[in-house]
């Protein structure tokens, strides 16, 4: 009975030896899991506890109701799904939005061009047409390509709105450029005739209030769904607004442009043209008029002349200070007169008798 107990703590004794190891290394991942799983319960615990930076805001969610929002800093909250921490931008962020819907669709661009390189290309369907354009107060059409900048001003309508944020912005800034445009004329959104620049400051005044008008009807969008409880949280800036005009429109302002540019340029030759015209008639009839008064002192003074021996002769026949001055101007002209005459017929008053005296011949 002695050598059986024996025998039997000697089997004991060697299957401890044989289990030790394996025991041992239970024991060991025992701790290792316990480990890692009070590891991993801390961090779950921990995993909402984080620090918010300078740029942004922390909105607290607790079983998907907002309870409290907080700055920058140090955020403790319960783990998810108890509690979730939804960053949202500081009221100083400035976030840009890019309106696409206000952008002519790539379709109804990729037909504008194939109709513009080929006559013969397909039109644009119904359904492209109008994509892009804003009618204007004057019955024009503009493209407005429309960059908003926003702020975050209520973060707990900013977290409840999110999904539908970006969307809801694009449908307001479209509906607020299409009111603008169209309480607008063509010419106070952009320039597109210049010649009238310079002769409607008021246009200019206009688009320079554009941007403004286009940001204050979007913060009157935003403040009416604030009313209706649907508000999106946020408060627009500033917009930059770039202004073009269709492609045919393009072509045909930039004709009509070049059309009056040209009939500028014809207007001021045919004035150059009558300016030196009239120039050179002046010119011409002051020289005209400087003749006609040479001649006519170059007359008078021949005409005083030939008058002066008649004057001198009459002077003399009626002072009678030289009585024969008559019969010896008569002597020195007669010849002179009988000379160039064909014939002459003296008639004596009281005679019917004639004489007749043959001049020279010519």
């Amino acid at each position: 009975m002695a050598g059986e107990l024996t025998a039997s703590s000697e089997i004991t004794h060697e299957l401890t030896k044989v289990s030790r190891p394996w025991l041992q290394a239970t024991r060991i991942a025992f701790f290792a899991f316990y480990a890692c799983t009070l590891f991993a319960a801390l961090r779950w615990l921990t995993s909402n506890v984080t620090e918010v930076g300078a740029g942004n805001r922390a909105v607290v969610l607790h079983m998907g109701a907002i309870v409290r929002e907080q700055s920058s800093g140090l955020l403790w909250a319960w783990p998810k799904p108890i509690d979730d921490v939804v960053l949202v931008p500081s009221a100083e962020t400035v976030i840009e939005r890019h309106v696409q819907t206000l952008v002519r669709s790539k379709a109804a661009s990729d037909a504008d061009e194939a109709a513009y390189d080929d006559d013969e290309g397909e039109p644009v369907s119904d359904a492209l047409a109008g994509s892009g354009y804003l009618l204007t107060g004057d019955g024009a059409i503009v493209q407005l390509d429309v960059r908003v900048f926003y702020k975050v001003s209520d973060p707990r309508a900013y977290v409840l709105q999110y999904e539908h944020l970006l969307p809801a912005l694009d449908r307001l800034v479209t509906s607020s450029a299409l009111a603008v445009c169209a309480a607008r004329d063509l010419d106070r959104i952009l320039v597109a005739r210049p010649e009238l620049v310079a002769s409607n400051q008021g246009d200019a005044e206009q688009r320079e209030q554009l941007r403004k008008e286009l940001v204050a009807q979007i913060n009157r969008a935003l403040s009416d769904l604030d009313q209706k409880g649907a508000g999106l949280g946020i408060t627009a800036i500033r917009v930059d607004v770039q202004s073009a005009l269709p492609r045919d429109s393009l072509n045909a302002f930039n004709s009509v442009l070049t059309a009056s540019q040209q009939a500028e340029q014809d207007l001021a030759d045919a004035r150059s043209d009558a300016a030196r015209i009239t120039q050179q008639a002046t010119q011409q009839a002051d020289r005209s008029l400087q003749v006609a008064h040479a001649n006519a002192s170059e007359r008078v003074a021949k005409a005083q002349a030939d008058t002066t021996a008649v004057n001198y002769l009459a002077a003399s026949i009626q002072n009678r200070t030289e009585p024969d001055l008559l019969m010896r101007v008569y002597r020195e002209r007669m010849p002179v007169i009988l000379k160039n005459a064909g014939s002459i017929t003296t008639v004596e008053p009281n005679s019917d008798t004639r004489l007749i005296i043959s001049g020279a011949e010519k």
